[in-house]
């Protein structure tokens, strides 16, 4: 298991998601970013336009994907509680 920060993902704060997998990190950061938004929290409002000008350039999406996947990689494992 592996942990990483919400900033780590791109987001605005020190929340840590914890999976065995890249995905399973990204599904948890995703959840925790739209509850975010609907709360209307103006930090994860920036990073989300953030994300959308990446998003924006042609390759964007998949080189962002490519960097949070190796930095996951690189992470060390943790214990699971």
């Amino acid at each position: 298991m592996k942990s990483m920060t919400c900033k780590q993902l791109g987001g605005a704060c020190d929340m840590v998601f914890k999976g065995n997998t890249f995905n399973e990190i990204a599904e948890l950061s995703k959840a925790h970013g739209t509850h975010m938004l609907k709360q209307g929290d103006e930090a994860h409002l920036r990073a989300m336009e953030a994300m959308r000008d990446i998003m924006a350039k042609p390759s964007g999406l998949s080189d962002w994907m490519a960097d949070k996947k190796r930095l996951f990689a690189s992470l060390p494992e943790i214990d699971s509680e």
